[in-house]
């Protein structure tokens, strides 16, 4: 979602459809970031338009924990996944049920496994370690921890932007380690619900997404066959992404529904019929419904190139100044926010106030011609934005949240 997805009111930029001067003036500073809720709402049920009755939908939190957008989430999402202790209390503070929410990601601490077994949360094990680490806790609380097995599968997703299964990885046990796992799990005083396989993110091509949710079915229907209990969780990952460049066309949702579609009806209601199925989304739900916001403060011309320099950067916004993941370095959609309907008429360079060229924004980008206090919106801002990027560096002041 660009500058045309948002609201437009008097030639402004409108997150929430409030002029964007005025909402500048009501946070009372720039930088800032702005999360539409409209916009998340739409694309919540763009999703679940698609999904069987069968798929719910979880909302993985590190992709943005800011407590307002995730309490707004949790009217419409089935469940949340966490990554680590605060994002795990600020699930804890919204209406869904513990029993909903999952607890991934390696190296959780002793503190933070606690905390999951005490909140009555999935724990998503990740090494055989951490299972008796895990079995401590429940030992020590008196409480049964439940869990599920996350596997690193012996297969890889073509297309992802991050791999997160297949190979070597530090994520989840390796497939052919689980059946001995599984043994060790009988006894072990551990309420085993079943599996988490999260193969790879920002993937937008739907057919290898599909591929991926088949071979994961395949999988665990696989490792439920050596279970003495029914399959209750079934986390089949996620990984749907977003277009940040004009070169990425957006991912065609209704392939991936009719695959869910033919997986719940066969394999998912013939072989894991008590499972509770989850497709776990984060950068999709709410990567397009975020705006980060920084103010002009300085026009200078430097043998021949036109510089603006803001007073955000790469501290805030991590990603769109290309070292966040990015092999080669692509510019974020932008927009002279306050003249967003003015075309286009002079090819600037949009940096930020940090000592640093990695200080990067928007590199030869077409833009009205800017002044000294206009202010400038970098889109696809909703995920891994603020709490992704090096705030501390140079130790210039957080931005603001809002969600409008």
């Amino acid at each position: 979602m660009t500058a045309g997805f948002f609201g437009r009111v008097d030639g402004q930029l409108a997150p929430g459809l409030i002029p964007v001067e005025r909402l500048a003036a009501r946070v009372g500073s720039t930088p800032f970031f702005a999360y539409d809720r409209t916009l998340l709402t739409a694309r919540v049920a763009a999703v679940r338009s698609l999904l069987p009755d069968r798929i719910q939908l979880s909302y993985a939190v590190k992709a943005n924990p800011m407590p307002a957008l995730v309490q707004h989430l949790s009217r419409l999402v089935d469940g949340f996944d966490v990554a680590s202790g605060l994002e795990l209390r600020t699930a804890l503070d919204t209406p869904v049920p513990p029993a909903r929410v999952s607890f991934a990601g390696p190296g959780k601490s002793d503190a933070e496994l606690s905390q999951a077994v005490a909140a009555g949360v999935t724990i998503e094990l990740e090494s055989e370690h951490e299972l008796a680490r895990v079995r401590a806790a429940g030992e020590a609380l008196g409480i049964a921890p439940r869990v599920a097995l996350r596997v690193n599968p012996d297969f890889t997703v073509k297309g992802s932007g991050m791999r997160l299964g297949g190979g070597p990885q530090q994520f989840g046990i390796d497939a052919e380690r689980i059946p001995a796992v599984l043994r060790e799990l009988v006894g072990a005083g551990l309420d085993l619900l079943g599996f988490h396989v999260f193969a790879g993110s920002q993937n937008l091509h739907a057919e290898r997404i599909c591929e991926a949710q088949r071979q994961t079915v395949e999988l665990v229907c696989g490792f439920a066959d050596l279970l003495p209990v029914p399959v209750r969780y079934v986390n089949l990952g996620g990984g749907f992404g977003i277009p940040y460049t004009p070169r990425d066309a957006p991912l065609d949702l209704a392939p991936i529904g009719d695959n869910l579609a033919e997986l719940a009806d066969g394999p998912l209601r013939e072989r894991l019929p008590d499972a509770r199925v989850v497709i776990e989304l984060g950068r999709y739900l709410v990567g397009e419904a975020g705006v980060y916001v920084t103010r002009i403060v300085d026009r200078k011309c430097s043998r021949g190139k036109v510089f603006l320099v803001v007073d955000g950067g790469l501290h805030h916004q991590l990603a769109a100044s290309g070292n966040f993941g990015q092999v080669v370095r692509r510019n974020y959609p932008i927009a002279l926010a306050n003249r967003v309907e003015e075309p286009g008429t002079e090819t600037v360079t949009v940096v930020g106030c940090l000592c640093t060229p990695l200080d990067l924004l928007g590199d030869d980008v077409t833009l009205p011609y800017a002044r000294i206090g206009d202010l400038v919106a970098i889109f696809q801002a909703g995920a891994y934005g603020l709490t992704a990027s090096p705030t501390a560096f140079l130790s210039h002041p957080a931005p603001v949240e809002i969600l409008v």
